[in-house]
């Protein structure tokens, strides 16, 4: 295993166990894509490469399942997995969110929701994050005007401010964190910039280790993205981290992405085989290039 990503994979040991978060990366990157459905079998063998046990998984996967972000169906002896409802809607919003270019036709307002339903608020509040939204009150969230809102909190009072005034802007400044995501920007660069410096030497690298790499590339890249509502840049502080972390990332997706996949079509398989390959939307991922 190369070196820069040996030593990512060396931080990924120190933090607390994230095998949940990691799974539900593999199948939003790499198995939805091609089919949605994976052999346990597959994703064992993936994290073998991480030297993460097989029971620390298995547990995992079971959670996810109860917690309603997976389905199982079973083979015979053999297990498969996809994501369920809950995952699927999550899933949309993430995707344009982490691979999708950055909005250009905002409008100079923002929408703000109001839930005052308490287990409607706790219902939406990971979606209405992931999603770009932020909360500078319990109860209250907003986000750039157009963002799509999520099925749990279609219910939502919705009204329309403007950014443009002070008030607005002392409501942004409330909203999201913009201090930490920066910082978590940073440290995403700085974790990721030797790989990107290896790759562009030409260094060789095998199958499995890009698919390794490109699992987490994204596992990293989505915890700060999927933070950041994505807002234009004359609301954005000078020197906002964002849009070089994004070409950063890209980069080094595009240049895994042939061997990675490749991993995945002599290695993975669903209930009836092979995965079927990707379509065209896999390719089109970081196309602007940041």
């Amino acid at each position: 295993m190369q070196p820069p990503l040996s030593r990512i994979i060396e931080n990924l040991r120190r933090e607390p166990s994230r095998t949940g978060s990691i799974v539900i990366t593999v199948f939003g990157d790499a198995v939805v894509p091609r089919g949605g459905s994976v052999w346990l079998g597959t994703l064992l063998e993936f994290f073998k490469a991480l030297e993460i046990d097989g029971s620390v998984v298995r547990t995992a996967m079971s959670r996810l399942a109860s917690d309603g972000w997976l389905e199982r169906a079973r083979v015979g002896r053999n297990s498969f997995y996809r994501l369920a409802h809950k995952g699927r809607q999550t899933f949309v919003a993430a995707t344009r969110h982490i691979y999708d270019p950055p909005p250009t036709d905002w409008t100079g307002r923002f929408e703000l929701l109001l839930i005052a339903n308490a287990e409607v608020r706790e219902v939406a509040r990971e979606p209405l994050r992931n999603a770009g939204f932020g909360s500078p009150l319990p109860g209250v969230w907003v986000a750039p005007s157009g963002v799509p809102v999520p099925e749990e909190a279609a219910h939502a009072i919705r009204l329309e401010v403007s950014a443009e005034d002070d008030s607005g802007r002392r409501l942004l400044s409330t909203s999201w964190p913009l201090d930490r995501t920066a910082g978590a920007y940073l440290k995403f660069m700085a974790t990721f910039v030797p790989l990107h410096d290896w790759l562009a030497r030409g260094e060789g690298i095998a199958d499995v280790d890009a698919f390794v790499a490109r699992i987490l590339l994204i596992h990293h890249y989505r915890r700060v993205v999927l933070r950041d509502p994505l807002l234009p840049g004359s609301l954005l502080p000078v020197d906002w981290p964002g849009q070089p972390a994004r070409k950063l990332c890209g980069d080094i997706y595009r240049a895994l992405l042939p061997s990675s996949e490749r991993w995945l079509d002599q290695h993975a398989t669903n209930e009836t085989g092979p995965l079927p390959a990707a379509g065209e939307d896999l390719r089109r991922r970081f196309v602007d290039g940041g």
